[in-house]
Parts: structure tokens; sequence; C-alpha cells
């Protein structure tokens, strides 16, 4: 039986896969125009990718901002997401910021996800991971590849890796440079999920190509999809109302 994330009233892991719309404001302003315009619409979790946001080295306004995104999106899961620009990201901060700045936050108790990257310091990593349980956080553990899709083997292997480290939710986003590299994510997705996985994991093939793995996840073993609002965080996310509508075509088929 695998294990299931549960936050607000929102079950990662179970059904069709979870909707998340990223919020990419720059400024305060513009995040609580983002949060608004989000409760609107039908989502399941909401991410605030603080890489956007232009106050990011500053700890006290960063969380400044979350209180003010967390009093409009009240009952909505929250990630809280700095991605690197190794990874796609806007910025590039120290390791020992981003320990910091992702520890603060857990802190605070505002957040119920934290997405932490793979490909950083083990010892960063298990201390992230452990700060969020105390704080009955979750743990998105992603690795981004923007340039190609690796081999089955690896992708397999990176999220194995995810799900030793403790992660709670193992993540792989990769880049088709054909439609057989779309193939590969999907099958590496399904031997992940059927073979080894024992909580939900998240992948997804970039780009238009690879616009099928963002709505096959329920067959394929994928738990949760990113869908757009007014401006997307990465190449390939399908606006979040028609989004909804194929996943739940495809949901009333199985």
């Amino acid at each position: 039986m695998k294990k299931t994330v549960s936050v607000r009233g929102i079950t990662i892991g179970e059904g069709s896969p979870k909707i998340c719309v990223p919020m990419v404001g720059e400024t305060l302003e513009q995040l609580k125009e983002e949060a608004a315009y989000l409760k609107t619409l039908d989502v399941d979790i909401v991410e605030w990718r603080v890489d956007f946001f232009e106050h990011v080295i500053d700890i006290s306004k960063v969380k400044d901002a979350l209180i003010r995104i967390r009093a409009i999106l009240s009952e909505t899961p929250l990630i809280f997401t700095f991605r690197s620009a190794k990874e796609g990201g806007e910025k590039e901060i120290s390791p020992v910021f981003y320990v910091e700045l992702n520890k603060a936050i857990v802190e605070t108790g505002l957040v119920d996800i934290i997405d932490v990257e793979l490909f950083n310091d083990e010892n960063h990593i298990k201390t992230l991971i452990e700060t969020a349980h105390v704080n009955n956080v979750f743990v998105i553990i992603s690795n981004h590849d923007f340039d190609k899709t690796p081999a089955k083997e690896e992708i397999v292997s990176r999220l194995r890796k995810a799900q030793k480290m403790g992660g709670d939710i193992p993540k792989i986003a990769v880049m088709p440079n054909c439609s057989a590299d779309v193939l590969t994510l999907l099958e590496a997705t399904n031997t992940m999920s059927e073979q080894y996985a024992d909580r939900p994991i998240i992948t997804m093939s970039m780009s238009g190509k690879g616009v099928v793995s963002r709505i096959a996840g329920e067959i394929f073993g994928s738990a949760l999809t990113f869908g757009s609002a007014k401006k997307s965080s990465a190449p390939g996310q399908i606006d979040v109302t028609e989004l909804r509508r194929v996943l739940n075509l495809l949901q009333s088929n199985l």
C-alpha cells in the first residue's frame, strides 16, 4: 500500500492527478493579485516560486509576503519553492542561504510543502527534511533537466534516490528533444510507480512535445501536474481550466 500525502483536504497520490498552479509575481502587489485570481480558479494546490520575487534575499520580506499570500489563500495547500538558476529558476543564491531561507519559511507554519532540489549537498537536504517534518511540512525532492531527457534507468535512479533520502514526493522534469524522449519519461514513470515507489511521485516531460505527460499521470503513475493561470513557470504548462477539463475526461473513462 503506497503512502499518500494529505494537505488541507487534498490527497496527493490517489485518484486523478492534483493540479498545481505556480505564482510567479515579482512584487508583493503582483503576488496579492495572483493569489486573489487563483482563488477564483479550480486548482488543488498553489506553488509560490519565490525565485521570481524581487526581495527573495530578504527573509523578513519573504515572510511578510507569505503572510499576505496565506491570508488570501487560507484553505489552499501551498508549496514553497526556490528554483535555482541551474535548474531553470530565475536567480542563484548560496547553498547556505538556500537552507536558511527554507528553514525560516518552514518554521512559520504557513506552508504545507517545500521543494528541495536533489542535487544539493546531502547534509543540507537532510537538515531541511528534518526541519520540515518536525514542523509538519512535507518535502518534494526535485530534479529538472532543461536540456535533455536522461535514459530511463537514470530517471528511475534519481527518483529512487529522492525517495531513499526521505522526500515525501520525488519529482523529476525533463526536456524532450524528440517524441521518443516523451516515451522514455512515461516508461520511467510507469516503472518507478509499479516497481519502486512507496509514495506519490511527480514526473513530466516539458515543452509542447511533452504535454501528454502532463495529462496522463493517472495512467502512468504521476500524482500531480502543473497548469498555468496567467503566466507559466515552465515550458508546456497547460491553462488550468483546459487541464481540469481534460483530466476529468480521462477520469470518466478509466
